[in-house]
């Protein structure tokens, strides 16, 4: 795969997420068998164990204000991407997230993918 083709594919995931279609997007981009984690947090692996995940984690937002991707980076079968997102959870607790995305592809599919971010 190309850098090109990388670019193109990360810019459309990115673009699904900031606007929404998170789930649409993880069900077209991500390998049956992804490994997801959230910075030193154990793994979670396989595509049925991230979606329950994912479905969890969005159940619990109450309302997104905002969600940016103003940049990302493309190498040799990985992408980097920065976020920025003004969440509401259930129960009132509003968050100004900010945290960095890297996501290592194989034929035109996320196999692994690790957020960094700090707690604070």
């Amino acid at each position: 795969m190309t850098t090109q083709n990388l670019a193109a594919l990360e810019q459309e995931l990115n673009m699904m997420i900031g606007t929404g279609k998170a789930m649409e997007a993880f069900e077209k981009f991500y390998a049956d068998d992804i490994v997801m984690q959230e910075n030193f947090e154990e793994p979670c692996v396989g595509k049925e164990a991230n979606r329950a995940r994912e479905i969890a984690f969005f159940a619990s937002v109450e309302q997104m204000h905002g969600v940016t991707n103003p940049t990302f980076a493309v190498g040799d079968d990985v992408t980097f991407s920065e976020w920025t997102m003004d969440l509401t959870f259930k129960g009132g607790m509003r968050v100004n997230m900010r945290q960095a995305a890297r996501r290592l592809w194989k034929d035109g599919k996320v196999v692994h993918e690790r957020f960094y971010y700090s707690k604070g």
